[in-house]
């Protein structure tokens, strides 16, 4: 009969519970590193749980961002961990990609037949939209110079935009012209322009679904009047759209809105991958309708990683998985596929439009049809209601919900709306539950209305 001797497990099974581990039992290092190493299980479960403070992704209303991903992406995000977007000679196969997705989007956009257009990705709309505001001005001061024109006071034109055009503006010594919000507008109009265009300007930006409110300005109508500008004052001022959200939307549900490169005037496009684009955070991506609507002067030529790389951005090393994974989705998806997703999103917003519509207190401004997947409404009668709608955030809040509440931009900043954007991997019942809950959060405070109703926002949505 064999002969076994028992093992001394007491020590080995002391640091085999997360919890009952060394690390576990102390306040983990916050302002330094510390002496020496823990175990990778550990410190995984401890940072995993204390991520758990962090709001829930899937109640998140507030943001635009890519919030789910199949399991296609995660892989293809973690074979390209190692991935530098920037080092086209030892990764051609991810600028061979990158370059099909630029290709892809010029033609979904409707660059000309017949031209060659110019794009490249970026880490978000935010840096594609600096960009293309770049290439506005030096094409600008170009003119100047060749004209023998002082080119000192270079302007933009825009809408209500987002807090990236205000940083190009100050960062790139431009004069920002934010157009006001007329009553009843969701954006800019058309006919505001005359009054703030001149030899100066730049560019005028169009959003293709502002953040404030979800809707697209009439990018054709916007060109028509630069046109009839063009041909009273002889200033040819191009457009760049913003499609941050919308680009990836009106190709899809929207087909006949024309708001692209059909239109003449446009001259370039930025948009989000990881927004409407359904790729992970970290992908914008800018396109021009030709080649030479981009300057050279912009390019650099980069020599010392193996081989002469041309390169415009604001950035340097960035990962490459979030193009491949764009790539993927282009793949995977199709046109029919975006379309599906997005008409999904749009059909669920349309839902919630109608039970908050029905539901008493609220006035629709944008009802999720003709534009993104959103809704935005404010207080039919905020003087009367016994709450604001950041009373209506704070206990939605309790619920696990983050709906912004927020006023509009300029010469309507007395108006406050709450906005809630419908992104993959919302669904309708999700969306029945909130419904179920902002009731019950509106019949809370009219029957115990806030001591002193707040009137100025408590927390912050930055999207």
């Amino acid at each position: 009969m064999a002969l076994h001797e028992t093992k001394d497990v007491r020590a080995q099974d002391a640091d085999t519970d997360v919890f009952a581990s060394t690390l576990s039992g102390q306040i983990l290092p916050k302002y330094r590193i510390p002496e020496d190493h823990s175990p990778t299980e550990v410190v995984y479960e401890l940072l995993r749980n204390e991520l758990l403070l962090d709001g829930n992704a899937a109640q998140n209303l507030a943001t635009f961002c890519t919030t789910w991903s199949d399991e296609g992406v995660h892989r293809l995000m973690n074979a390209c961990l190692d991935k530098n977007m920037i080092d086209k000679d030892e990764y051609p196969q991810t600028a061979e990609i990158e370059s099909r997705c630029v290709n892809i989007l010029a033609d979904l956009w409707n660059a000309p037949a017949g031209t060659t257009a110019a794009g490249c990705s970026t880490t978000g709309s935010s840096e594609a939209a600096m960009l293309g505001g770049l290439a506005l001005k030096w094409r600008w001061r170009e003119r100047r110079r060749a004209a023998g024109l002082p080119t000192d006071r270079p302007n933009l034109v825009c809408g209500p935009v987002q807090i990236c055009w205000e940083k190009f503006a100050r960062y790139f010594d431009v004069e920002l012209r934010q157009v006001p919000i007329e009553d009843g507008a969701t954006g800019l109009q058309a006919h505001q322009l005359a009054e703030y265009v001149d030899e100066n300007t730049i560019g005028v930006v169009a959003i293709l679904g502002v953040t404030y409110t979800c809707d697209y300005e009439p990018v054709a109508e916007i060109s028509a009047e630069l046109d009839r500008i063009q041909a009273e004052h002889g200033w040819d001022v191009p457009i760049h759209v913003d499609g941050a959200s919308g680009g990836f939307v009106a190709p899809f549900l929207h087909p006949d809105v024309v708001w692209d490169f059909r239109l003449p005037r446009v001259a370039s496009v930025n948009t989000s991958g990881h927004k409407y684009g359904l790729a992970p955070l970290g992908v914008g991506w800018i396109i021009w309708r030709t080649a030479d609507l981009l300057p050279a002067d912009l390019v650099f030529t980069v020599d010392y990683l193996g081989g002469d790389m041309p390169t415009f951005a604001l950035n340097f090393s960035r990962p490459g998985g979030e193009v491949i994974a764009q790539y993927y989705l282009f793949l995977r998806l199709g046109r029919a596929g975006y379309r599906s997703v997005q008409q999904a999103c749009a059909d669920t917003a349309q839902y919630l439009a109608g039970e908050i519509a029905a539901m008493g207190p609220f006035t629709l401004l944008y009802d999720g049809q003709g534009a993104l997947p959103a809704v935005s409404y404010k207080l039919t009668d905020p003087d009367a209601a016994p709450f604001t709608l950041y009373d209506l955030s704070d206990r939605l809040r309790m619920r696990g919900w983050q709906v912004p509440s927020y006023p509009l931009p300029a010469d309507r900043d007395d108006t406050v709306i709450q906005r809630v954007l419908v992104r993959h991997g919302v669904t309708r019942d999700q969306m029945a539950l909130l419904v179920t809950d902002l009731r019950a959060a509106v019949e809370h405070l009219t029957a115990t209305p806030p001591p002193v109703p707040a009137t100025e926002p408590r927390s912050g949505f930055h999207h």
